[in-house]
């Protein structure tokens, strides 16, 4: 029997759901009640007609179209949106059992405010009204005190509606401390702005590309672009050469071309060995390093100030060097390097990990492949795709409190001195909190879409310094770990139940808006966090009122995407093709009009040759390595969801008896680390490092590097429900966070470790 590419993505979502080519099926067996999904809380649907309303998931940041499928008030089943641009039909288990969630036990019902000590899990219901008024007292005495710029927000991300909102609050408010949670796409946004002078993201075209060189990312292992990686994948014929480097034989990489397993952490020299090797046999794109970037060869600034450029650079990365890095051989390294600039439409991806936004260093090395193949703005490349442009609101009118407040740094340290091009640096917080000598920095903490308190390394830290902070306002819709650490809960509704615009996704080469929309009524006491924002505004009165006209949240989304509202309406999504320009003549907004391949706003003021060229200083871990001998490194997968938003239930239960036993998670060595440490397949054990230690269980795999304990991320969750609580390990409380020296950025990949029999 011929297995083709979509056959095989048939066969992959069969195995999602446990019912084919797995041995989930046998492992479902041990709970019968569950895999048949009779849950005390399910609700059994009215007969009555169906009806299909499309709508876009928002459970990660994929942005993937759905199909609802309802009786009467009650959503039955999910599937993807066949003529969707982002995911085509493919879907991720994470939708398809969204209306786990939705029913589920760890929804927050009504606005509530602890009752008990922090984490006690003891409250008291309370009505919007108290609830809106609450906030607006604490914030308004702050503001009183001449303090607005001690107020902070957590938001998932930066984009689309609510995101503006919450900023602009702040902002009408006094405080410049809005601040995205940390992704492993960060420091991809903060080499797109300084080597091409592009504010936005970076679109890869991987349907188009014939060479796919993807440095770690977890294209096809639960990355947050799920769906449109498993769309392009569809497409792939056997023409395509998908080329995996990481240290794990991930699904990613047994589904590649092939498979290239590098020690981890030295991605960012393979890239610039990768680089030698190009410049050294002549085998770039002429027309575009000479003539569209600058940076290459060594140059002189207005002062006669002498720089190196990047062939100078690459010259100390030859392939014997790189080999001994990296683990791999030279003549690997050689091999591959021209295979990648020979292909007619190469590129190199990065970002797309588990834990940790990335080097900056690391993420302009790989970026600077793309630069030498030249396949930037083309088909099969790499493209900008800006900020969305429909929510550019007049400036607002605001009073010498906020202008004051404003002017603060910021509490995150993101633009300071030592960080200028850094726009968030949640990872900072924590530290900065814990420093403070006298009262907290952050004297109220809106949350919004975002659980810090699971998804940050070394949360343990982070618990530690949000206990200082007096008052904790979550917009979960969940009871998630960072809720259960609040002080008053204003409950978002699911995203089945409401309006939200879902902004393109990362990674996407095109434009693409979503229309999140409501499939069901709520049977809950839920209000969207637009709404509360515009509420609480609205209670200040005066500019802060003035610069919330709006009737209410869907008055603000119809009146900003005006001519776009009926397509998303009808259609789910709006879209706009990206401008291929294969010229580049408007394509690079930096100091030199070029692309730079070592920035000058990255370099200036430097003087040294190190702070001259890229450096990996990510390489070393905190801890000693004679008591931590081995690496941690966290590994995602589709089937576990390692975001704000937990496992559903049934994803849980398709979850292999290798990864995850009763309560018990396993972590992969492989057997010959397994027989120098004289441990056997599931022996239990315990994992320590500089960050904690847990108990966990042997699985031998002949696909992780020895010397690594590779562990699944997205178990070990404290909060949601009992039917997903306490199984497993949080590997992210076991990471220290690493700072990137370069940007600020949280660059830890791992954590040195030790494992001994229990």
């Amino acid at each position: 029997m011929k297995i083709d590419r979509r056959c095989f993505l048939s066969l992959v979502v069969g195995g999602a759901v446990g019912t084919t080519l797995t041995p989930v099926p046998w492992k479902l067996t041990d709970d019968i009640a569950i895999w048949t999904q009779n849950w005390p809380w399910t609700p059994v649907p009215e007969d009555g007609p169906n009806k299909y309303v499309k709508s876009v998931c928002t459970q990660c940041p994929g942005g993937c179209g759905i199909v609802a499928r309802t009786i009467k008030n009650r959503a039955i089943k999910i599937e993807g949106q066949p003529d969707h641009p982002v995911n085509n039909g493919s879907l991720c288990p994470k939708a398809i059992s969204a209306t786990q969630h939705l029913y589920g036990p760890s929804r927050i019902q009504e606005p509530m405010k602890r009752a008990g000590e922090r984490g006690q899990g003891k409250w008291e219901k309370i009505s919007w009204d108290e609830a809106i008024a609450t906030v607006s007292e604490k914030l308004a005495e702050l503001r009183t005190k001449g303090k607005p710029h001690e107020v902070a927000c957590i938001s998932d991300t930066d984009k689309g509606s609510v995101a503006y909102l919450l900023d602009r609050f702040l902002r009408a408010y006094g405080s410049p401390n809005f601040i995205r949670t940390p992704t492993s796409l960060d420091a991809q946004e903060l080499s797109l702005y300084l080597s091409c002078g592009q504010q936005g993201s970076i679109g890869y075209d991987l349907k188009n590309a014939d060479f796919i060189l993807s440095f770690g990312c977890a294209l096809m292992d639960g990355c947050d672009a799920a769906g449109q990686i498993m769309s392009a994948y569809a497409g792939f014929d056997q023409k395509v050469q998908l080329v995996q480097i990481e240290p794990r034989l991930s699904d990613t990489a047994g589904r590649a071309s092939k498979w290239i397993a590098a020690k981890p952490g030295t991605e960012g020299i393979l890239a610039l060995g990768l680089g030698h090797v190009i410049v050294r046999e002549n085998l770039y794109n002429k027309d575009f390093v000479n003539n569209f970037s600058a940076g290459f060869e060594d140059w002189q600034d207005e002062s006669g100030t002498a720089h190196p450029g990047y062939r100078s650079m690459v010259k100390d990365y030859s392939p014997d060097k790189v080999a001994e890095l990296t683990g791999l051989s030279s003549q690997a390294i050689e091999s591959l390097a021209r295979s990648f600039v020979r292909a007619r439409r190469p590129i190199a991806v990065s970002g797309y990990n588990s834990t940790g936004s990335g080097s900056l260093d690391q993420a302009l090395a790989i970026f600077a492949l793309n630069a030498l193949a030249g396949n930037i703005r083309k088909p099969g490349g790499i493209t900008f795709v800006g900020e969305p442009d429909y929510l550019s609101w007049t400036e607002m009118k605001i009073d010498k409190t906020a202008s004051a407040g404003n002017q603060q740094p910021r509490v995150d340290n993101a633009g300071s001195g030592s960080y200028p091009h850094a726009r968030y640096l949640l990872n900072q917080l924590p530290r900065v909190i814990k420093d403070a000598k006298a009262d907290a920095p952050v004297q109220a903490l809106l949350v919004a879409g975002a659980n810090p308190l699971y998804t940050m390394t070394d949360n343990k830290a982070a618990a530690e310094a949000f206990d200082r902070i007096p008052f904790i306002v979550s917009f979960s819709a969940f009871m998630d770990e960072t809720a259960k650490h609040a002080d008053l809960l204003l409950p978002h509704p699911h995203f089945l139940e409401c309006y939200q615009d879902v902004p393109t996704p990362a990674g996407l080469p095109e434009t693409v808006i979503g229309l999140s929309r409501p499939v069901v009524k709520t049977s809950y006491d839920v209000r969207h966090t637009g709404d509360v924002v515009i509420q609480i505004a609205k209670s200040f009165g005066g500019f802060i009122e003035n610069a919330f006209p709006w009737k209410d949240y869907e008055d603000f989304l119809q009146k900003s995407l005006s001519e776009k509202w009926k397509t998303l309406e009808k259609k789910g999504y709006w879209t706009e093709a990206t401008p291929q320009d294969t010229t580049w003549s408007e394509a690079f907004r930096t100091p030199s009009g070029k692309f730079e391949f070592l920035p000058r706003a990255k370099f200036a003021g430097t003087g040294s040759a190190k702070g001259q060229a890229l450096v990996f200083d990510n390489l070393s871990l905190p801890g000693d390595a004679k008591e931590l001998p081995l690496i941690l490194i966290p590994y995602t997968s589709a089937r576990i969801a390692h975001g704000p938003v937990a496992n559903t239930p049934f994803m849980t239960k398709t979850v292999d008896a290798g990864v995850i036993r009763k309560n018990d998670v396993f972590v992969e060595i492989n057997p010959r680390t397994a027989e120098e440490y004289g441990l056997s397949q599931g022996d239990r054990a315990t994992l320590k490092t500089p960050a904690g230690q847990a108990r966990v269980r042997v699985n031998l795999f002949e696909g992780v590097m020895p010397g690594l304990v590779a562990m699944p991320a997205g178990l070990g969750r404290t909060g949601f429900s009992e039917y997903i609580a306490g199984k497993g390990v949080n590997v992210y409380s076991l990471i220290p966070g690493v700072e990137d020296p370069g940007s600020g950025l949280n660059t830890a990949w791992g954590a040195r470790a030790s494992l001994a029999k229990a």
